[in-house]
């Protein structure tokens, strides 16, 4: 199944920098799960998804302060605070507890549900799906069903819990960061978001009782810095600058091309191990996603 096909379609009118942005959140981000769990050997999750956000949002916006934007004012701080909590401290933060217990590849493949999840809430905003909507929306809760019946899931329930808080905490920071909680203008506002999660993830850390080793790996330092400049300043702002230049189906559709890179990585590189009842699953999650996009398309 050629996975780049409809997006491509969908994004044919797209001028060139929402063609970079939809590269960086396909292809960039597909490779960011696997430098987690690589990163997981030595930095816990918490620490090291909030030390990520807090440097890349201090490198961003001391940018964007030199180059002579304001500021966020008070009412963005506050919205930048609630939707870096839910898409940074719930999202990411859930997403690496996950990965200590379930393979990345496995972790993405649970994600990939999550332009279904913002279908779902956006029903809350008199948005109903369409009959091929509401069909990908129903593929794709058979697909999840099917994954938590698998040997990865099965084998971690705190894995499941961890990344199902992670998948609805997402959903609903990008829903509200386009409907009701927007950020400061341009990338300003992406900056004030990565602080604000980047704190309260510290905070969690913290709180957790999250200790560093005394020697940490290269490889581990290596991957983290892999996420500081490609998972967050490059990847994560073009995720930002589609919700708020395109549609959320586009801007999400990196959720069903990060799957199979990911799958693929955690496979070959990492000696991840995915049952075929795992692949078939991921599969149908998959199918759903693409039944979804259609469905917008043709809305």
């Amino acid at each position: 199944m050629n996975t780049t096909t409809l997006p491509l379609k969908n994004a044919a009118g797209l001028g060139p920098k929402l063609m970079l942005c939809l590269a960086a959140t396909w292809l960039v981000w597909g490779s960011t799960y696997l430098a987690i769990k690589i990163a997981l050997v030595s930095l816990p999750p918490f620490f090291q998804m909030g030390s990520r956000f807090l440097v890349a949002g201090v490198l961003l916006a001391a940018w964007m302060r030199w180059r002579g934007a304001p500021w966020p004012s008070r009412r963005q701080w506050l919205h930048a605070v609630a939707v870096g909590g839910l898409m940074l401290g719930g999202g990411m933060g859930g997403t690496a507890t996950a990965e200590q217990t379930v393979g990345s590849g496995l972790v993405v493949a649970f994600i990939a549900v999550m332009p279904l999840m913002i279908a779902g809430l956006n029903l809350f905003w008199g948005e109903k799906p369409t009959r091929l909507e509401s069909l990908g929306i129903a593929f794709g809760l058979v697909g999840v069903l099917l994954l938590t019946q698998g040997q990865g899931f099965g084998a971690s329930p705190a894995g499941l819990v961890a990344i199902s808080v992670a998948c609805a905490s997402w959903a609903v920071g990008s829903v509200l960061s386009q409907r009701s909680l927007p950020l400061a203008p341009g990338a300003m506002g992406f900056a004030s978001e990565m602080l604000a999660g980047g704190a309260l993830l510290m905070g969690l850390s913290l709180v957790s009782g999250e200790t560093l080793p005394s020697s940490i790996e290269p490889r581990a330092l290596w991957a983290w810095a892999y996420l500081v400049v490609f998972g967050s300043l490059v990847a994560f702002n073009a995720y930002m600058v589609l919700l708020a230049e395109a549609s959320a189906g586009l801007a999400s559709s990196y959720s069903f091309v990060n799957p199979v890179i990911a799958m693929l990585l955690g496979v070959t590189l990492a000696g991840e191990h995915i049952s075929g009842h795992e692949w078939l699953a991921a599969g149908v999650v998959l199918v759903g996603v693409v039944l979804l996009l259609m469905g917008r398309a043709r809305r």
